[in-house]
Parts: structure tokens; sequence; C-alpha cells
């Protein structure tokens, strides 16, 4: 079986992978720690040169941004809403002026019946009149002829 020995240790079989893999872990522990810290420098450099001046001056041109913004919003919404209400009073206008030409248009059908029923029956009276003259005549004429049958 294999063996190795360090600082005067030997290790056999088990405690041989045992310390292996404890030895490995070390290593890379060691290594990530490297790497860690020298991110870290690397972050502290930019950090270092971060110029806040300039991040402020670009906050403050934002904020202004933000408040133009806000205040176009804010006059959209005015207008909008002036809209609404100009296009609401037309509506209105609109909805009277369409009753007052239904009434006006019921009032005209309703005369126009009026008429038409009172012409009819004045149609009828006259039918009936002359009708009734007809057969008035008819019947004086048969009369006559009756009466007198060689006169024409």
């Amino acid at each position: 079986m294999a063996e190795f020995e360090i600082g005067g240790m030997t290790f056999k079989g088990g405690k041989m992978f045992v310390m292996l893999t404890a030895l490995s872990t070390l290593g890379g522990a060691a290594w990530a720690g490297f790497e860690f810290y020298s991110d870290y420098m690397d972050m502290k450099e930019v950090v270092q040169n971060i110029d806040t001046g300039e991040i402020e001056s670009r906050n403050k041109i934002i904020e202004q941004k933000l408040d133009s913004a806000i205040s176009y919003t804010r006059d959209i919404k005015s207008g909008l809403r002036d809209d609404i209400i100009s296009i609401e009073k037309q509506a209105d206008r609109v909805e009277d002026k369409v009753r007052e030409s239904e009434e006006k248009v019921r009032l005209m059908i309703d005369n126009a019946n009026d008429r038409f029923e009172t012409k009819r029956d004045a149609l009828k009276s006259d039918t009936d009149r002359d009708m009734k003259e007809l057969e008035k005549r008819l019947t004086d004429k048969l009369q006559r002829a009756l009466d007198n049958p060689l006169a024409d």
C-alpha cells in the first residue's frame, strides 16, 4: 500500500486521502482568498477614483428633467380635463337639440296625421254625398221612366 510522509508523520491508506483532501481544500481557499483580495484592491481603486461632483451634477440634471416632465404631465392632464369638459358640454347641447328636433318632428307627424284624417273624412263625406246625389238622380230618372214609358 502507498504511503507518504509530511513533517515527520507518515500517512497510509484512508488517512492519506483525507490529508490530500485537506491540503487541496487549504490550497483552494488560499487561492480564493488571494483572488478576493485582488478584486477588492481593484474595486478600492475604482471607488477612490469616483468623481462625486460629476454624479451630483448629473443627479441635479436628472431632477430638473423629472421636474420638467412632471410639470408637462400636469399641463397635459389639465388640458385633457378641459377638453373632456368641453366635449361633455357639446354633447349636452347636441342632446338638447336632438330632443327639440324630435319634439318638432313628432308634432309635424301628429299634424300631418290630423290633416290626413281630416282630408280622408272630407273625401269620404264628398264621396257619400256624390253617391247619394247620383242615386237620387238615377231614382228620379227611373221613376220618370216608369211613370211615362214613352217619354225619353
